[in-house]
């Protein structure tokens, strides 16, 4: 149905899907279950948690008696990112969870932009782990996965047992600064998908600058989908059915405003509160924490990166951090068995 109080990109047309409200009024809609049909390697029934008034799913798998191990994806992928990790982790009797956050994957989908923010997602999560009771919990966090999931390590240290950094960091931006650049019009445009091999030397080694690419792409880019994101990020060779499971969420425009607007929560992360006190608090963790990273990342796998783990968080000291020059920014997809068996060999 058409809903007239829906303010809606310009390209998004709501037709007639099934609007859902929750009952604070947020619109969402529902990817439909057919959508998931026949995923590769993905054999793990859905489980779902009632989260802010939506269904937020996540796959759960191995002993559901044994450590915690939550595993929290980025953008603009889902749980499904996790599928070569999991079975190594379950099988060395471990309670593997991994959740779609909220926009993504099975979970359900707020279809208006500004229903997403940084403090808003990582509310999210910390409501997740409240109403599965998470506790003494090992977090493996990529992406925006890390930047949500450490700030809840900051805000609630006690709920973890150690941290697993992969392709990850928590950055501290000054209360009120927005360091990106956004669109001046949400009308589509005609741009390249920026993360080419030369493409951090096209913006003379500034990450920033391209990463501000990344926003108004994902934004505002007419060829905008996850699988080309994918095909683009992925060091291995992906195959058809696998990147179709990577759309598989996303069946229209109506759907995307969470995976389309998450690069640009940048500019949402110093609104207050910052992160400074949450950074402080990780910086402080003396539990053990280990830094994994795919060099080829251009944005998290550069050395300042990988230092802010291994050199400002306590409990990273002497841990058997390891790098891995051939695998990008997707290191669970580039690596992910070999990944998940050292994180096994390191938790035992």
């Amino acid at each position: 149905m058409t809903d007239a109080a829906l303010t809606l990109p310009p390209d998004v047309d709501p037709g007639d899907a099934e609007i859902h409200r929750t009952a604070s009024g947020r619109a969402y809609v529902r990817t439909p279950d057919e959508c998931f049909e026949g995923l590769p390697d993905f054999p793990w029934a859905p489980s779902y948690a009632e989260v802010d008034g939506m269904r937020m799913h996540y796959v759960e798998a191995g002993d559901p008696n044994g450590q915690v191990v939550l595993c929290l994806h980025g953008q603009p992928d889902w749980s499904y990112l996790y599928r070569r990790m999991i079975p190594t982790l379950a099988e060395a009797g471990l309670r593997v969870i991994a959740p779609d956050h909220i926009g993504f994957g099975r979970s359900d989908k707020p279809v208006q932009l500004g229903d997403y923010t940084y403090l808003q997602h990582v509310a999210w999560i910390e409501e997740f782990i409240d109403v599965l009771d998470l506790r003494d919990i090992t977090p493996i966090v990529q992406d925006w996965g890390s930047l949500i999931g450490l700030r809840c390590v900051g805000n609630r240290p006690d709920r973890f047992a150690r941290v697993v950094v992969a392709n990850g960091q928590l950055p501290v931006v000054p209360e009120g600064f927005e360091p990106m650049r956004l669109p001046e019009s949400l009308e589509p445009q005609d741009l390249a998908f920026p993360f080419n091999p030369d493409a951090l030397a096209e913006v003379g080694g500034n990450g920033m600058a391209l990463f501000e690419k990344w926003v108004h792409y994902a934004l505002v880019g007419k060829d905008f989908m996850p699988s080309v994101v994918m095909a683009g990020g992925v060091q291995r060779d992906l195959t058809e059915a696998e990147l179709a499971a990577y759309d598989a969420p996303f069946p229209t425009r109506l759907h995307m405003a969470g995976v389309r607007t998450f690069p640009s929560l940048i500019n949402t992360v110093g609104h207050a509160p910052t992160n400074e006190a949450a950074r402080a608090a990780l910086d402080a963790f003396e539990r053990p924490v280990l830094g994994m990273f795919g060099l080829r990342d251009a944005l998290l796998g550069t050395e300042e990166v990988r230092d802010a783990t291994r050199k400002q968080i306590r409990g990273a000291a002497g841990q058997p951090h390891h790098d891995y020059p051939e695998a990008g920014h997707f290191i669970q997809e580039d690596v992910g068995p070999d990944l998940a068996a050292r994180i096994v060999a390191w938790m035992q």
